[in-house]
């Protein structure tokens, strides 16, 4: 008999909510509910949902809105309860593209995904210690970074070529981002361009570096991000050493199309197409991610940025001194989602670490696995300064464009409030280590 192989985390979450999603479609086609008071009583169940998640669910029972395909997928971004929801309609958009190599790029982790998943599944080793009898009716999800008021700490991470998945590419999520007061950076390598993306967001998003291995290159970026206003560059320091992206390279196989387009080996075909290099010599590039880097460069860098700079990746209290002795203004503690390196270290486990040696001295963010309001307030009670999402919005950008980003943030946005509201945090700053303690 052939042995089934054991559920990812994300996949175990998928036939939790499929579940999910048939007894309440169930209690919706019986006539028991058809009765005010039994409705009613139902409902009360899920009080403690956000407001919008409990009118959706409640509105499920009376035989309204989630309408769900045959397939027990979300047909439009309204019918989610959750942003696990959006990643199976993601894949079954990209596999109707026939583009299983997009999809095989968005969800691969390295080598067995351990880092990748360990990124999310880490979050269930802190416990919220909840604090009754506060009067929690209004709450300030605000935090300030370099000046910048943000209305929500959650913003968007740099993901490469949108374009796969949204013909405006990274446009459309700062559209997105920029209606509910989030803050977004844009990655070196999208299809769209940083001053597009700032107009479209309605101010200006930070810039993701790819250093390459052209310093005058290097140099033309920065210029160009600053001249569309750019606040702050934040140089990504993980992909040095190479990776395995076994899932990528097995979805590859699989797809039949002629890819040569965009693909064509060698740097300059691959980003001729970026909108970032746009009018760049980049004939003597031979690589996009600095493999040569030291922090000898990021002094460099340090002299010819005007504004803010942050390295994306580090994960060790020696890094972090170190980039306080090499004038970095912030840190993205970040493992690329779990696509740098198969180190099984989540990112929120290594987060107390950094933040006690920075010492409060500059802001400290994290990215990586983070897909639930209440991870959003672990990071932020462990020390973090703002939480960034990547394949949650990729999901709803691939599934249904900037509705389904849109709707991914109102969903996070609404479970992290009503995390405040049950901790009696009625701001950021009430957040702190107090409010978690370790499972």
């Amino acid at each position: 008999m052939e042995k089934s192989m054991p559920l990812t985390s994300l996949e175990t979450s998928e036939h939790t909510m499929i579940a999910r999603r048939k007894f309440l479609n169930f209690l919706a086609a019986s006539p028991l509910v058809a009765t005010p008071t039994v409705t009613s009583a139902i409902a009360s169940v899920f009080a403690s949902m956000p407001d919008r998640a409990l009118a959706q669910s409640y509105d499920v029972l009376r035989g309204s809105r989630r309408a769900l395909g045959p397939d027990g997928i979300i047909t439009a971004p309204g019918d989610a309860l959750n942003v696990f929801e959006f990643e199976p309609a993601a894949k079954k958009a990209v596999l109707a593209q026939d583009a299983p190599a997009h999809w095989g790029y968005l969800e691969s982790g390295v080598d067995g995904d351990v880092t990748r998943d360990a990124n999310h599944t880490a979050y269930a080793h802190y416990n919220i210690r909840a604090k009754r009898l506060i009067d929690a009716r209004k709450v300030d999800t605000s935090v300030k970074i370099f000046g910048e008021t943000w209305r929500s700490p959650i913003f968007l991470c740099p993901v490469s070529s949108l374009g796969a998945y949204d013909p405006e590419a990274g446009v459309t999520a700062a559209r997105a981002a920029g209606k509910r007061g989030h803050q977004m950076i844009l990655s070196t390598v999208d299809n769209a361009s940083i001053a597009d993306v700032s107009k479209a967001h309605g101010s200006p998003a930070w810039f993701q570096l790819y250093p390459t291995d052209d310093w005058t290159v290097t140099q033309a970026l920065v210029s160009r991000a600053e001249a569309a206003g750019c606040p702050a560059i934040v140089l990504t320091v993980d992909r040095q050493g190479g990776r395995n992206t076994e899932d990528l390279f097995r979805m590859r196989r699989q797809d039949q199309r002629d890819c040569s387009g965009c693909h064509t080996p060698g740097f300059a075909n691959e980003v001729s197409r970026k909108a970032n290099f746009a009018g760049l010599d980049v004939s003597k590039v031979n690589n996009l991610y600095g493999t040569g880097m030291t922090w000898d460069f990021v002094d460099r860098l340090r002299g010819i940025v005007k504004g803010k700079l942050l390295l994306k990746g580090i994960v060790t209290g020696e890094d972090a001194k170190e980039a306080l002795r090499h004038g970095v203004d912030g840190l993205l503690v970040s493992n690329h989602g779990g696509r740098a390196e198969e180190s099984g270290q989540a990112t929120i486990g290594v987060l107390a670490e950094i933040v006690d040696a920075i010492s409060g001295r500059i802001p400290v963010l994290i990215d990586g696995g983070v897909r639930r309001g209440t991870d959003v307030l672990k990071a932020l009670a462990v020390g973090a300064a703002a939480v960034g999402i990547g394949r949650p919005y990729v999901w709803g950008l691939a599934s249904f464009g900037e509705p389904g980003v849109d709707r991914v943030l109102q969903i996070l946005d609404d479970e992290f409030i009503t995390i405040m509201r049950q901790t009696g945090a009625l701001n950021v700053g009430q957040i702190t280590r107090d409010t978690v303690t370790r499972a």
